[in-house]
């Protein structure tokens, strides 16, 4: 019987690394699992490249089978509840940077907010949460800022806004501060007739 079940795991994980070649590189012990995941992704129209990226990431950093499948697993639950906030139309650019949003903490809702808010793409608003919340500024003052800026501000606008409040960190100031004083300064500039 044991031979019979691994003889099955076996042959999934053959059929699974001839349908993704880069599967080879993953270890054995993960192939076949990692390649059910991507079935299933794949089946629910998700895209398939950001799970493959993050099995091979944790194979070359030699993390076990089980962490790499439990890191993939993750990885589908967030792009999927990505989507479902962000929308079915949703391009996977945006869907991955949503799920990234969502990681570093920033509740569901907001993406919807945001889809809302923005035209698409959504890509450069919603990486620019995800920057924020990483470099300490909390969830909720991160999110609040890029929706007061997602409906008028281009995307180099929020890319130098990141820049600016990192830059701010970097040189001392508390996270929610800095934030707080570059959302100002964009909103004094945007005004008509500013000096």
């Amino acid at each position: 019987m044991k031979r019979v079940a691994l003889l099955a795991v076996l042959m999934v994980a053959t059929r699974a690394a001839a349908q993704e070649p880069r599967l080879e590189r993953v270890d054995p012990a993960a192939r076949a699992p990692v390649a059910a995941l991507l079935d299933s992704a794949r089946a629910t129209g998700l895209s398939t490249e950001p799970l493959i990226q993050r099995a091979l990431e944790g194979t070359t950093k030699g993390a076990p089978a089980d962490r790499v499948i439990a890191a993939v697993r993750r990885l589908v639950a967030d792009l999927g509840r990505a989507r479902e906030a962000l929308g079915p139309s949703a391009a996977p650019p945006e869907i991955e940077a949503g799920a990234a949003a969502l990681r570093a903490g920033a509740p569901p809702s907001v993406l919807t907010q945001l889809r809302v808010a923005r035209r698409p793409p959504l890509t450069m608003a919603l990486a620019v949460l995800a920057d924020l919340v990483a470099s300490g500024v909390p969830a909720d003052r991160a999110a609040a800022a890029v929706l007061t800026l997602a409906s008028t501000a281009r995307d180099a606008d929020l890319l130098e806004f990141r820049r600016a409040v990192e830059r701010d960190i970097a040189l001392g100031a508390p996270p929610a501060a800095a934030t707080a004083v570059r959302l100002d300064a964009s909103a004094r500039a945007a005004r008509p007739g500013r000096p």
